[in-house]
């Protein structure tokens, strides 16, 4: 499944079919009644959780970026984003609005389809047409290799190290890319 930006949908669900040519699966924007799977996906899948008010506040202020991805009719993953207004990662010393991907889970038995690929896809074209974002960022643990090709496949580039970002100690790579 090769998917341009141009073909994704940003108002109402998009059906699609996963790369192994079978899985049929939906992205569309999340619900309040979506998030007790999506919190259950936060806890099951990263080390990095956040307590289910912080969901909320995303899904209230940016709802067309916080996106879901359903396998028969189960959430099986989600896209959590924001938009702020700050210095600009790719263009030093300009402030800009700027995307925030602040957490992305997909379920085990889900991944390899193409799910996050179309979900980031998504909250990025959401974050750019209704919230005015020119560019996005995001930070990812730098020994989480599938995570980073990912996001170097979709046009990010590691712009910055935050050394210790995560509470095991571990650093995050900051990336970045222009919408």
């Amino acid at each position: 499944m090769v998917i341009a930006v141009e073909n994704i949908v940003i108002d109402g669900p998009q059906r699609l079919v996963g790369k192994d040519g079978k899985t049929e699966f939906v992205v569309r924007e999340a619900t309040m009644k979506d998030l007790n799977a999506v919190v259950a996906i936060n806890r099951a899948v990263l080390p990095e959780n956040y307590p289910t008010w912080f969901f909320v506040e995303h899904l209230e202020q940016f709802p067309k970026a916080f996106i879901v991805a359903e396998v028969g009719g189960r959430v099986v993953g989600y896209v959590m984003s924001r938009v702020e207004y700050g210095w600009s990662n790719l263009l030093k010393g300009k402030p800009v609005r700027k995307g925030h991907i602040v957490s992305v889970g997909v379920l085990p038995e889900a991944r390899r389809l193409g799910i996050a690929t179309v979900m980031m896809l998504r909250a990025m074209k959401a974050m750019k047409v209704y919230y005015g974002a020119a560019e996005v960022y995001l930070e990812v643990r730098v020994s989480n290799t599938p995570a980073i090709s990912l996001y170097e496949k979709l046009g990010y580039k590691v712009v910055g190290r935050i050394p210790r970002y995560y509470s095991d100690g571990e650093d995050a790579y900051l990336m970045a890319c222009p919408l």
